[in-house]
């Protein structure tokens, strides 16, 4: 019967928390309905995965519960789409109780929860069988509007206090379960122990609990509205009613502190994220260019085999001397425009194909973006809310610079050695940062600066915190500026101990965001010797410890290295901009040479002081910080406001709002960057290319770190010629690319995932080498790295590793012997190979660089009777560096194909057959051999590419 209620009739009503009621029950009904109907008709099945079944494995993951068997597919999406009514309607009504005039809070976590609701419904109804890559898409992209939906609920959340107190339990409870959920799928994905599925299976399905009880706390909201609609208790914030963020602010407020929840208040200009996202774009922009410096140059010594005269261009940075004459620091503190437009030179230079031209523009845009970003800093010392904003551009640069090569396998998408055809962005990325100039320069920086220097007395030393911000940006270029350079420190082979690449390297970029939030929130703990003592000793662990342990370390120093970067700079700023800056790069400069010869010893001068001494360098990184600490406490003691005080009371609006953008960007940042980590993680489901032969082809190929004749990047060209070869395992020589002077890069993260490989980086750079790697089709049970004995020359790298072909175990050697020169060396090494075959009781195959002629010299201790080892083309009198040689296989096939333009070597590829005998030394003819187990026909004649069989002109067959 129609009721009146204030002049109103109502037909009907109901109470809004029955719609809160309806949408978990449904939920729930939609999971748990499916999970027993799987358990009940297909349980062996669902709990079934790619490594173990029943009895291992005993309870199924939601993905194999509601994913393609019928019934319980069906039933799910039935459910689902019950639900989704609901669903909309507690977002819509969430929307109306928390709105109010002039806030935009409400409105971006609405539209959030609405698009949340769609994702669902994409991963929902498309499964990864329909369409693998859009239900993964859909996937991610709904977890991470999960982050913003809770932050932002809780955020507004209503005095309620159960609804509260229901909400952070189910949030902690959500995001709490992440870390195991994510430990026990790396157990069962990388480390195949049995049972991890399942427990990891428990973890995902109380995910699903914590989920939906979540938004089941909104019952407690809703409890006073009716539909149709009456609003019995005037909640619905159309008013003056108090949330939980205004509460807490008010709190904060009080006590003298400003506190994160601002985050969603009504103040917000379009302007102001714009100018943000244009200062962080040039963050990158500086970051990028700087990286691109090293590569550029180490493509010259690397093809002159030594010093070329073009290593000069690293002092480059060092132009903030300039600034010390006053013409040049007016135009770089009053028309920024001008020097910010001249160094985009750098990302230009993609443009240019002459190698020395492209080298000379990046030098230029070196030159004028380190005194472009001096300028800035000096100009604004005066203004600490915008000294601020320059700085937090400046650290948020660096990792957004970290999460593109990331995203990219290490290569920075915008570098000059980028191209349209090898991956590159740079037209996006220079069109966006001149975009990034104009809006970030479209005014003067203060008006018109005073560019008479601060007199009051200071304490301090302008050369000490030159001295400190050199070792600070040398830590962040030299570990920070590619997130899987530490993680290729503390590797350690197989079976893996520690952290890999993807997805550990967002684990690296997470580090780097702390930091970057203490530095923003609370500057003056970094800048202290309690922190900088912890430092020191995470440095040592970093260092000295291999796996997790050493990681840990890697991830403490990070946070702290990120931490320092306000402080280190606004103390900077203190003095006079030429000596302070300019003094900062020179020493920046020598550390980054300390940092080369401790590998490239036997090729500069003073080599041997160096050699193999990172440890040094890290101690004279941390000494050099050291000395910046020291500045700063003295000049914060000398000042009377701290340098960059605590966020109290006398906060100006412009200094919150611009915290609150930082904070945007950073959680926008650290969201793509587990997106990425989700995408690259490694499904480790290979096989190989002819598993009915048995067949194994394996290559040797020295790949001259991965730069072609043309200083051009050459993962993807690398990639298409081992593709076509279908080499099943493969060594890479010169491969370890992880220092400055190669751009902190990593060939095998591309090559593996994109070929479908395992991958063994090999000695890290913290071994002094330039690198070998295995890439295998086939699962890596065990692998060792061993250090060849070099007592005058380079060390000479090695990885023995034990593969499952076809259930049998099967050893390769992936070996870079000395140089010519080092006649010595390569005797000694000879006997350590030898002895390292000889100790394997297994067949094994040897992927080589001898420098040796056949049947000659150290020839005859890798093919003896002790090593039991046998040349794959004993009469193939033409070969010196790369050798192929093998026991206890059949060898089927030998070809030596050229290296195009990629590198200066051939690919050497032998084919074998696991469990046969080894056979004679009689060739045959192609036709009499079967089609699986021929070499590919694209490479006769001309070839493809460049690469075409040489030597020969064909490949040679063996009975």
């Amino acid at each position: 019967m129609p009721k009146e209620k204030d002049g109103g009739v109502v037909l009907a009503s109901v109470s809004a928390k029955w719609i809160s009621y309806t949408h978990t029950l449904i939920a729930y009904c939609a999971f748990f309905s499916a999970l027993i109907v799987g358990m009940s008709l297909h349980f062996h099945k669902i709990v079934k995965n790619e490594y173990y079944g029943y009895p291992q494995e005993w309870f199924p993951s939601v993905s194999a519960t509601i994913g393609d068997r019928y019934p319980e597919r069906s039933i799910f999406q039935v459910f689902i789409a019950i639900t989704s009514g609901p669903r909309f309607a507690l977002v819509i009504l969430w929307y109306l109780v928390t709105a109010r005039p002039g806030a935009r809070g409400p409105k971006f976590v609405a539209t959030v929860g609405l698009l949340r609701t769609i994702l669902c419904g994409g991963w929902v109804y498309i499964t990864s069988t329909d369409d693998h890559a859009w239900h993964d898409i859909f996937m991610i992209s709904y977890l991470v509007f999960t982050l913003p939906w809770t932050l932002g609920c809780l955020a507004l959340s209503p005095m309620n206090r159960d609804a509260i107190k229901w909400r952070k339990i189910f949030a902690t409870l959500f995001f709490g379960t992440l870390v195991p959920l994510i430990y026990y799928f790396i157990q069962h994905k990388v480390h195949k122990v049995a049972g991890a599925y399942t427990i990891y299976a428990f973890f995902e399905w109380s995910l699903i609990l914590f989920d939906v009880g979540f938004d089941a706390a909104t019952a407690f909201d809703f409890a006073g509205l009716e539909l149709r609609v009456v609003d019995v208790r005037g909640i619905s914030s159309k008013g003056n009613d108090v949330f939980l963020a205004d509460t807490v602010i008010q709190k904060s407020k009080e006590r003298g502190q400003i506190l994160p929840q601002e985050l969603l208040g009504a103040s917000y200009s379009r302007d102001d994220v714009f100018d943000a996202a244009a200062d962080i774009y040039t963050g990158f922009m500086f970051w990028s260019i700087l990286t691109s410096l090293g590569v550029t140059v180490w493509y010259f010594p690397l093809w002159h085999m030594g010093i070329s005269g073009y290593e000069v261009l690293i002092m480059t940075t060092v132009s903030p001397f300039l600034l010390g004459i006053p013409a040049v620091r007016r135009i770089a503190a009053n028309q920024p425009g001008y020097v910010y437009g001249l160094s985009l030179l750098g990302l230009s230079a993609f443009l240019v194909t002459h190698q020395e031209t492209r080298l000379f523009s990046v030098g230029a845009g070196v030159f004028f973006s380190c005194l472009a970003w001096t300028g800035s800093f000096w100009a604004e010392r005066n203004n600490s809310s915008r000294l601020n904003a320059k700085i937090s551009a400046f650290s948020l640069g660096l990792i957004l610079s970290s999460i593109a090569k990331f995203a990219n396998h290490t290569n920075n998408p915008v570098w000059p050695i980028m191209n349209s055809v090898n991956g590159g962005w740079n037209k996006t990325g220079l069109v966006l940062a001149i975009l990034a100039v104009l809006r970030s320069t479209r005014r003067s920086t203060v008006g018109s600066v005073d560019l008479t220097p601060l007199q009051q007395k200071k304490k301090g030393s302008a050369t000490l915190s030159a001295i400190g911000l050199a070792g600070l940006i040398f830590g962040l270029h030299s570990l920070l500026s590619d997130s899987s350079t530490m993680i290729t420190w503390v590797w350690d082979g197989y079976p893996i101990k520690g952290p890999i690449p993807a997805p550990h390297g967002a684990y690296t970029i997470a580090a780097m965001g702390a930091g970057f939030l203490i530095g923003l929130f609370n500057p003056q703990a970094a800048a202290t010797w309690s922190f900088f003592g912890v430092a020191s000793i995470a440095t040592a662990t970093f260092y000295s410890k291999a796996g997790w342990t050493g990681f840990y370390g890697a991830l403490v120093l990070a946070t702290y290295l990120m931490a320092l970067v306000p402080s280190m700079i606004i103390t900077a700023t203190r003095y006079g901009p030429g000596k302070t800056f300019g003094l900062a790069f020179f020493f920046y400069n020598l550390i980054v040479l300390a940092h080369v010869w401790v590998v490239a010893y036997a090729f500069v001068p003073g080599g041997p002081l160096l050699r193999e001494r990172s440890d040094l360098v890290l101690t004279g990184m941390m000494a050099m910080i050291g000395c910046g600490v020291f500045s700063t406490i003295s000049a914060a003691a000398s000042t009377p406001q701290p340098l960059s005080s605590k966020y109290t009371k006398h906060d100006t609006p412009h200094r919150r709002r611009f915290r609150t953008y930082t904070i945007y960007a950073l959680t926008i940042l650290q969201m793509i960057s587990v997106s990425v980590a989700y995408l690259r993680f490694p499904t480790f489901n290979y096989t190989p290319y002819h598993p009915q032969e048995k067949l194994v082809t394996a290559g040797i190929w020295t790949v001259h770190f991965a730069l072609d004749n043309d200083m051009w990047s050459s993962e993807r060209r690398m990639r298409d010629a081992i593709k076509e070869l279908e080499l099943d395992v493969v060594g890479l020589l010169e491969s370890d690319l992880q220092r400055i002077i190669m751009g902190n890069r990593d060939m095998t993260q591309f090559l593996a995932e994109d070929l479908g490989m395992y991958a063994d980086f090999g000695p890290g750079p913290n071994k002094h080498t330039w690198g070998c790697a295995l890439l295998s089709k086939f699962p890596i049970v065990n692998s060792t790295h061993h250090l060849l004995p070099s007592p005058v020359g380079e060390l000479a790298p090695a990885i023995l590793a034990t593969l499952d072909m076809y259930g049998e175990m099967v050893d390769v050697l992936v070996f870079h012997s000395g140089q010519e020169e080092d006649v010595e060396d390569r005797r000694l090494q000879s006997i350590g190979v030898e002895q390292i075959m000889a100790d394997s009781p297994r067949p094994l195959i040897l992927l080589s660089y001898l420098v040796t002629n056949p049947k000659e010299g150290n020839y005859n201790r890798y093919v003896s009777e002790k090593s039991r080892m046998r040349d794959i083309d004993s009469s193939d009198w033409d070969r010196w560096c790369e050798y192929i040689l093998y026991r206890g296989l059949r060898r089927v096939g030998y070809a030596r194909v050229s290296r195009g333009t990629i590198t200066d070597t051939e690919i050497q590829v032998g084919k074998f057959v696991v469990g046969e005998k080894e056979g004679g030394e009689t060739q045959v003819d192609e036709k009499e051999v079967s089609l699986g187990l021929r070499f590919p026909e694209v490479f006769k004649g001309d070839g493809a590419r460049g690469h075409r069989y040489h030597v020969f002109d064909r490949p040679r067959y063996y009975v």
